[in-house]
């Protein structure tokens, strides 16, 4: 008996369905997303100022194309406009439409109130179905790559020898096209292009370096600085060794666990550990460390949202005046696991005696509030909580560095990524 084959056409044209909703699955998630646009205020969203006309494209569509597109691991702007030919759902989302990919990055931009009501309109749906309980919840942060090269990153003696070389380049350059403008003979030979390169790189130089110069400023005005009078202190080992990236100015060097460093952030996110693992606050800081974080983990969360009643944090967030902050009024208790070393201050002056003494109390009552049966339960659970969202994030999704530069506009990405995380997990657990 012969094979039947399906017949293959591909010149006879379609009659496609009136409605596109029959070309998506009835538990896909670009129907969870568009229906949580809908409980979202979009009235004061930031539309994009063009001279090319006047029509726009509404800011619930946008907004519904940019969570799915980030739920679904296409970060970039120009994947997400090819995605809006390439995949059913986005051509759904956006109801047969193409948005350019300048008009979907500056939409993304311009819009943080728009998406932090979106996060939080999400995390309310979650409450009221009880995905989102807020008992216990887990602080962690992972290190992610800027949209910037390691290999741009100098410190201040390296960008001044840069600079020095780059002006003897420039005044060379300069000296040739005056010689140029100065003969008589036409012979075609200009310096513009050439010059102007080395022009604009060497104004970028100065403007790092002067940047560099006044974060040293702003650190050492922090401190107490020296009595009046006396002379300026040279600058310490540590603000020698200060960099800056010529690229993204507020990215920094970070180690990571695998012993490397990259340039990039410091993510913190802030999970619900008694529902079914949200991210119930989310923030990004430049700092190489998690010591100063857990008042701002917590602080994430939204303000229309319930206090938790446990914070559980590793020994990287270990600080008696942050614990203390947070636990402040009673509502918030920290199970933060203690620094195993305790080190000594240079100078035993009697301000730091008190300042260690505080600091060997808290670690003592931390010890103790660990060792109780309900301290050991809730902790045991941190690691799973905590590492859950970063695998997914990183290694499902494959979130490992950030479109955007400067840290208010990466802090506005890594809300999107919590958003569309958040999505994720509503949609799935509605689905089970």
């Amino acid at each position: 008996m012969a094979t039947r084959f399906v017949n293959i056409d591909r010149q006879t044209a379609m009659l496609l369905p009136p409605d596109l909703k029959e070309w998506v699955a009835e538990n896909d998630l670009a129907k969870f997303v568009l229906e949580a646009v809908e409980v979202t205020d979009t009235g004061g969203a930031a539309l994009n100022v063009r001279g090319s006309g006047s029509e726009q494209y509404p800011p619930a569509m946008m907004l519904a194309l940019l969570i799915y597109c980030y739920a679904t691991g296409i970060f970039s702007s120009r994947r997400i406009e090819r995605a809006t030919f390439d995949s059913v759902a986005v051509r759904y989302l956006c109801a047969n439409t193409h948005p350019d990919h300048d008009t979907i990055a500056t939409f993304r931009c311009n819009n943080e109130a728009l998406l932090r009501s979106a996060f939080v309109s999400v995390l309310e749906l979650a409450k009221e179905s009880g995905l989102l309980k807020l008992g216990s919840v887990s602080l962690d942060g992972t290190k992610l790559l800027g949209s910037a090269s390691k290999g741009h990153t100098f410190t201040a003696k390296q960008l001044e020898e840069q600079i020095a070389g780059l002006e003897k380049e420039v005044g060379a350059r300069l000296e040739k096209a005056e010689q140029a403008d100065a003969s008589t003979e036409e012979d075609g030979y200009t310096l513009p292009q050439s010059h102007g390169d080395g022009a604009q790189r060497l104004l970028k130089l100065k403007q790092a370096k002067a940047r560099l110069e006044e974060r040293a400023k702003k650190k050492v005005s922090s401190k107490k600085g020296p009595p009046p009078g006396a002379a300026a202190a040279p600058p310490s080992r540590r603000q020698r060794a200060a960099r800056i990236n010529l690229t993204d100015s507020e990215s920094a060097l970070m180690p990571t666990r695998e012993g490397v460093f990259i340039q990039g952030y410091n993510a913190q996110a802030l999970i619900d550990g008694d529902g079914v693992g949200l991210i119930a606050g989310a923030h990004v800081v430049n700092a190489t460390n998690d010591r100063q974080q857990l008042v701002a983990g917590v602080a994430s969360i939204p303000a229309t949202l319930p206090r938790p009643a446990a914070v559980l944090a590793d020994k990287g967030y270990d600080n008696a005046a942050q614990i203390e902050a947070v636990e402040k009024g009673g509502q918030t208790l920290v199970y933060c696991q203690p620094q195993s070393k305790n080190k000594r201050p240079a100078k035993r002056t009697y301000r730091l005696s008190l300042q260690r003494q505080a600091l060997l109390k808290q670690r003592e009552k931390m010890r103790a509030r660990l060792a109780q049966a309900e301290g050991a339960r809730l902790y045991a659970r941190r690691q799973s909580i905590s590492e859950a969202p970063f695998h997914v994030i990183k290694n499902i999704l494959g979130f490992r560095r950030f479109s955007l530069r400067g840290l208010g506009k990466v802090n506005l990405e890594w809300l999107l990524v919590a958003l569309a995380y958040n999505c994720r997990k509503i949609a799935a657990a509605a689905a089970a």
